[in-house]
């Protein structure tokens, strides 16, 4: 557990997940790597083609630091098309056996809302489930989950792909917002028995540009909830759009998006470029424990 204060209140962090038997310690920020198995993200060099290109990304992403990887496939960029669940699972599943089989101690996340999803990328050595919807899209996936036994990753977001951009209106606060939609929630999730939550607030899933980095400037209030937040920002259009740049060319501004990320509590960093990542944790950790 991390203790920290926050507007004067000491709260006492979980700082660890158990991993398919695994105990992983959060004290020091983690990298989750991206893996795409879609041929339409919005950032074109995350995407992989084959299984052979993917493996060997995967054994790379390792090799620079990444403690988990993250595989999906269903974009879920602003307006992205509607996937069928079998064209999901066709493109998740045998990348998941892949890297698992090549890699056997690597943690693998399966990015995904769909509890059919879940269960066979489960089944076939993931360890994480991250739900972008936060179990809005199928009313299935918290018991899911339950059954499974495995960690979390609750995100926030209102709608869908196609339709998120549109609801952006926060009458009660954004903040305020959040710390609703985790309480309610995670409370559903703890009544079926799942013990290893993260929080992850969906930077730009139904918020604006200034709202996104509102609540990076804000971040550390969720840190109330007493649970490791996951935050994924490389190279999104919060950082590219603002310096006019393309989001091959975000890298610097993903970095220094991470870094007041990390000085605002974040626990993992979800991103593209995993060594850059995990340099930019070893230079805040430094820091802060100077």
């Amino acid at each position: 557990m991390s203790l920290f204060k926050a507007k004067d209140t000491l709260f006492c962090k979980k700082s660890t997940l158990n991993c398919g038997g695994k105990l992983v310690s959060l004290e020091v920020p983690a990298v989750m790597g991206i893996l795409n198995a879609t041929p339409d993200s919005f950032y074109a060099n995350s995407r992989v083609s084959n299984l052979d290109m993917t493996v060997a990304k995967a054994g790379q992403m390792l090799a620079d630091g990444a403690t988990f990887l993250d595989i999906g496939g269903y974009s879920t960029r602003p307006g992205a098309p509607e996937v069928s669940a079998q064209e999901e699972l066709d493109r998740v599943i045998p990348v998941i056996e892949a890297v698992a089989q090549a890699y056997p101690e690597a943690l693998i996340s399966v990015d995904t809302f769909r509890a059919k999803v879940a269960q066979e990328a489960v089944k076939n050595g993931a360890h994480l489930i991250n739900d972008v919807s936060g179990g809005t899209l199928d009313e299935g996936m918290f018991e899911t989950v339950g059954r499974l036994g495995v960690p979390y990753v609750l995100m926030h977001m209102r709608g869908t792909p196609q339709t998120m951009a549109s609801l952006t209106e926060y009458p009660n606060g954004l903040i305020e917002e959040l710390i609703a939609y985790y309480t309610e929630k995670v409370a559903a999730l703890r009544a079926l028995g799942v013990k290893d939550i993260l929080l992850d607030p969906g930077f730009g899933f139904a918020k604006t540009l200034d709202q996104n980095y509102f609540l990076l400037k804000h971040l550390r209030e969720l840190e109330m909830l007493e649970l490791p937040l996951l935050i994924g920002l490389s190279r999104k259009g919060m950082i590219y759009k603002p310096l006019q740049v393309e989001p091959a060319e975000a890298l610097t501004g993903t970095i220094v998006a991470n870094t007041l990320a990390l000085l605002n509590g974040a626990d993992i960093m979800r991103v593209h470029d995993v060594k850059e990542a995990v340099q930019t944790i070893q230079l805040v950790h430094k820091t802060k424990s100077a």
